[in-house]
């Protein structure tokens, strides 16, 4: 259910600010100066643009192998033993799949919210993106917290 409703919202914001962005008929829009902007940026990497590539066999290699990760995720999932865990498997699912189709209809993944203060400027994300970021971590903070299982050298 948290994938899902990770993948509606982020599918439907990027709709609408798509729109928004036609309709004004501007690449940017300032909301807090010096601080927050809509701005429309066409991501052809992995995060943060790394690994950016202009060519359809490029896109289609970055999309297959995200969806091969988030058949990996899907698989996890069912494993899950905590709802955390599960909780964090279906950000980052939820995230992963909205980019995947990002990629499909527009051979590159739609970011929209772009950080800056003074000369220092975060990348551009969207919601999928922001639903990776905390299903990641997640799970790097259930792995720290787990409990140890200890087991006796008899194997008992």
């Amino acid at each position: 259910m948290v994938a899902g409703a990770v993948l509606v919202l982020d599918q439907v914001t990027k709709m609408i600010f798509l729109y928004v962005f036609d309709t004004m008929g501007a690449p940017l829009i300032s909301v807090i100066p010096g601080f927050f902007d809509l701005a429309i940026v066409w991501n052809r990497g992995v995060s943060f643009g790394m690994l950016a590539t202009d060519g359809a066999l490029g896109q289609w290699l970055l999309g297959a192998f995200a969806l091969a990760v988030t058949v990996g995720l899907v698989v996890w999932l069912w494993r899950a033993t905590t709802r955390w865990v599960a909780l964090a498997l279906g950000l980052t699912i939820g995230g992963a799949i909205g980019n995947v189709i990002d990629r499909a209809r527009y051979g590159a993944v739609f970011d929209f919210l772009d950080f800056h203060v003074g000369g220092w400027h975060w990348p551009a994300f969207n919601m999928a993106d922001t639903a990776i970021s905390l299903g990641v971590a997640g799970l790097v903070l259930a792995t720290l917290l787990e409990r140890p299982r200890t087991t006796k050298l008899d194997g008992s």
